[in-house]
């Protein structure tokens, strides 16, 4: 076998991503879809030519080796762990869980049944943090003694036509957009061991700016501002900054500072885009983009490469190697994002509970490989 057959659970928009975009992997087929709106699965299937059918079917049928669990963030434990129970393969969409306790669940099940867990997100196998990776092992700053991370906005509310879950428990700029920050940083820098945040909740409503509930108010019941410290096992300190409360402001995405330079990242939560590094003296300069091909625009003005990561883990699974985007760093990120969350409203440290390896690097031949 040199392919798996792919099952997508849940029809929403990050779907058509999926389903777009698999078929430049050799390692995975989708083969099927559900969704509980099952006009909607019946659509998407006779969109890109799968059958649509219930989740008990798909669980259930011999030609679904992997699903993708693509459902909203409260009900990923739930399905994910269905999956598990029937034997398949099981990669999630961001966040993998909730809570520690679900994610080390999972863990123990997919363990127990043999089978692969993970997680994206896989936008750190982009062609432009896959050359700062490269980077930092050449040791181009040195040791990486600290840096800094923003993720700031003013929220959902002005284009998402229902962005009640945004602002509710399980919401939130951490949970949300801290897995792309996250993700990167451990595979930049190795895994976190304690954080320290303080939070907020400026705004206790929101007033959404479009679709059928344009000017509705909605309330906001979980916090929209972290400023946070991690410190990582390699002595790194990084100050995260994530809000849902700012209008503008003039923040790099990422910055790494070493002992001999500086590195500045592009936004994580997309493939391609300039990394600019500095010199002891001071200098910052474009790094030169690599022949690396996530780094090709595959879509307008961008490198969209999402499944990357499903891919993968479906042929790891096939070559009998650990896979890059793996559960074990799936649940520290986890681990790291409700730290933050408990410190925020703690006011407390927090020790983190779990650890894991780097994922390997995805270098350009490694990233030809999963095409076709």
């Amino acid at each position: 076998m040199t392919t798996l057959g792919i099952g997508l659970i849940g029809c929403g928009n990050i779907s058509t991503t999926y389903l777009d975009l698999a078929p430049l992997f050799k390692a995975v087929e989708i083969r099927s879809v559900t969704d509980l709106n099952t006009d909607l699965a019946a659509e998407k299937a006779a969109t890109y030519g799968v059958r649509a059918e219930s989740l008990e079917a798909m669980l259930a049928a011999d030609d679904i080796d992997m699903v993708v669990n693509l459902t909203i963030p409260e009900a990923h434990y739930a399905i994910s762990k269905q999956a598990l129970e029937a034997g398949k393969h099981v990669y999630s969409e961001k966040p993998f869980v909730l809570t520690l306790e679900e994610g080390k669940e999972l863990k123990a099940l997919a363990e127990a049944k043999g089978v692969r867990l993970g997680s994206s997100p896989d936008t750190f196998l982009g062609g432009s943090h896959q050359q700062a990776r490269a980077a930092l092992d050449a040791g181009q700053i040195g040791r990486v003694v600290s840096g800094t991370c923003h993720i700031m906005g003013h929220g959902m509310e002005h284009w998402h036509p229902n962005p009640d879950f945004f602002f509710r428990p399980g919401g939130g700029p951490i949970l949300d957009m801290g897995p792309y920050y996250l993700t990167n940083l451990v595979q930049l820098l190795g895994p976190v061991s304690r954080v320290q945040a303080a939070s907020d909740t400026p705004f206790k409503t929101r007033t959404i700016g479009n679709g059928p509930r344009d000017g509705e108010e909605i309330p906001v019941t979980t916090p929209t501002t972290f400023h946070a410290i991690l410190q990582f096992a390699s002595g790194a300190i990084v100050t995260l900054g994530a809000s849902w409360d700012v209008w503008s402001h003039r923040h790099d995405h990422m910055e790494l500072y070493g002992t001999d330079g500086s590195l500045f990242l592009p936004d994580p939560n997309f493939f391609g885009g300039v990394v600019k590094s500095a010199g002891p003296d001071g200098e910052i300069a474009d790094m030169a983009a690599t022949d690396h091909p996530f780094f090709v625009d595959n879509q307008p003005n961008q490198a969209n490469y999402r499944t990357a990561g499903a891919a993968d883990m479906a042929q790891a699974v096939l070559e009998g190697r650990p896979h890059r985007c793996s559960g074990e760093m799936a649940l520290h990120v986890v681990d790291v994002m409700t730290g933050i969350l408990k410190a925020g409203e703690t006011g407390q440290a927090v020790e983190m509970t779990t650890t894991c390896d780097r994922p390997d690097p995805l270098d350009e031949a490694s990233a030809k490989a999963l095409l076709r």
